[in-house]
């Protein structure tokens, strides 16, 4: 009768270890789905790229020109909107040359809607009211915030392993053009500062940034496949860069040295200093960049916060340093400017080749010697115009045109 009665459980140890297993399971389980999400995000992130590669193709089968990067409209009547923070709405305005390529494949990525609004006569705002005027065709400053097309997030331009989203930002991207090897006259725009609407440029001017301009994108200047001599599967026509987290990576903070010197002739050590010691993969937490002008708060100075600005911080990149090494300009985000390819994936970054094929590049590329100079226009011997690349295979996959052979696996 007693054994009748006797109540049958686990016991307390018994218990413990069932809850420890468990523990141990998940454990095991979590990183795991991690890594699959986040596989699942970077398939994801290279159909994207494979989708502005189809566009570049077909933008330049209509037109037998590749969409030119960093050009745009400017009104000899005025109108200028300004390019900070403003809450005046009074329309028209021109877009200081400085829109991207971005913003010319639009039709052809599936946003012919976006196209259309951008390329006429918009009377929208972001905060709701009417403007002055109606915006004029192609849009003010990329940097006004008032102008919706410019805070637009498109879906394609996005990486979704890159968590960056909204304020600060206006409409951010994910991938850039590759202007080559040379962060030489990268602060140019043609016309370079537009006086009424006429070119003002000189021929040395020319001959400087055609001498620097390396790379499939040559920003100002409308280039062909054709000129790509060393072969569309062997040239990056565009980059995958991170945006910027407000958290001082080095990846995404546009760092200022003021020195374009240093930037042309020692890359590596331009920016080096301000790298925290004990933190490798972010700049020091003690340094204060003055983030005002004139009153408004420069809050768009950081990777990849503006789609539409052609400028070297925001849709650019150069083969100089490779993928996820530090950001550093001379200027500001229209300075000189060493632009790396960077990413939220572990390891490397996307790039898309100039066949329309996408590549993952490693952080540990065969990239040359990070402290030699850079080919310009007025460089001699091994930095002389038409030069191989000093930056090794990485280098060499950054410009179009330079005799370099590339026989190796990357």
């Amino acid at each position: 009768m007693r054994n009748k009665g006797k109540r049958r459980g686990f016991t307390l140890v018994e218990l413990l270890v069932v809850i420890a297993i468990i523990g141990v399971l998940v454990g095991l389980l979590l990183p795991a789905v991690q890594a699959a999400r986040e596989a699942a995000r970077r398939m994801s992130c290279s159909n994207n790229f494979k989708q502005i590669g189809l566009g570049i193709h077909n933008y330049h089968s209509t037109f037998k020109l590749l969409p030119v990067h960093h050009m745009g409209t400017h009104s000899a009547q005025g109108g200028y909107v300004n390019s900070g923070i403003s809450n005046v709405n009074n329309g028209r305005g021109h877009n200081e040359y400085t829109l991207s390529f971005l913003v010319g494949i639009l039709p052809f990525v599936e946003q012919q809607a976006l196209w259309e609004q951008i390329s006429n006569p918009n009377n929208e705002t972001s905060s709701g009211g009417p403007p002055g005027n109606p915006w004029s065709p192609m849009g003010p400053s990329p940097r006004q915030q008032e102008y919706k097309p410019w805070i637009t997030e498109v879906t394609t331009y996005r990486c979704p392993s890159d968590p960056g989203f909204g304020l600060p930002a206006l409409g951010r991207t994910n991938y850039a053009a590759c202007t080559g090897d040379s962060p030489d006259k990268s602060d140019c725009r043609w016309p370079d500062n537009p006086q009424n609407g006429k070119l003002v440029y000189t021929q040395n001017d020319v001959i400087e940034a055609k001498a620097a301009y390396r790379g499939m994108f040559q920003p100002g200047f409308q280039g062909r496949f054709r000129e790509t001599l060393d072969g569309l599967s062997n040239t990056m026509m565009c980059g995958e860069i991170a945006t910027d987290l407000g958290d001082k990576a080095k990846t995404t903070t546009l760092m200022i040295n003021g020195a374009a010197w240093k930037i042309r002739n020692t890359p590596g050590e331009a920016c080096s200093e301000y790298i925290d010691p004990e933190r490798p993969q972010f700049y020091k937490s003690s340094i204060q960049y003055n983030n005002k002008k004139n009153g408004f708060a420069k809050i768009f100075q950081m990777r990849g916060y503006i789609w539409s600005d052609a400028r070297s911080g925001f849709s650019c990149f150069n083969a100089i340093l490779p993928p996820n090494s530090e950001l550093c300009m001379s200027g500001g985000d229209s300075g000189y400017g060493i632009a790396p390819a960077s990413s939220r994936h572990q390891g490397g970054a996307h790039v898309l080749m100039g066949d329309g094929a996408v590549r993952f590049i490693t952080d540990s590329i065969e990239a040359g010697n990070d402290k030699a100079g850079c080919v310009w226009s007025s460089g001699t011997d091994a930095r002389a115009p038409g030069s191989p690349s000093p930056y090794g295979l990485w280098g060499a996959l950054g410009t179009r045109a330079s005799k370099e052979v590339i026989d190796e696996e990357f």
